[in-house]
């Protein structure tokens, strides 16, 4: 089930995250999903020493983890964008 969980959660979430940082035309349904994962991935990685709080990779479904996930997101499209663009949007 949670697996499920977090190919719906992570696709809502990079779905967000690629709304902000303006690349939402450019990425489909599973290009989302494997952003909110993967940077779910990044915001365990990167965030959540710094707000206490675990990732929906790490069983914790609250607000705090969805916002780390989130945030965790948008860095790595930040990320991407620096890479292949040599800019952020």
């Amino acid at each position: 089930m949670n697996f499920i969980i977090w190919i719906v959660i992570g696709g809502i979430i990079g779905w967000l995250a690629s709304m902000v940082m303006k690349t939402d035309a450019q990425q489909g349904i599973l290009l989302n999903m494997v952003v909110g994962i993967v940077g779910a991935l990044l915001g365990g990685w990167l965030l959540s020493p710094l707000f206490g709080a675990g990732t929906i990779n790490a069983d914790d479904f609250s607000a705090l983890s969805l916002l780390v996930s989130f945030l965790g997101a948008v860095i790595l499209l930040g990320i991407v964008n620096l890479i292949f663009r040599g800019r952020l949007r």
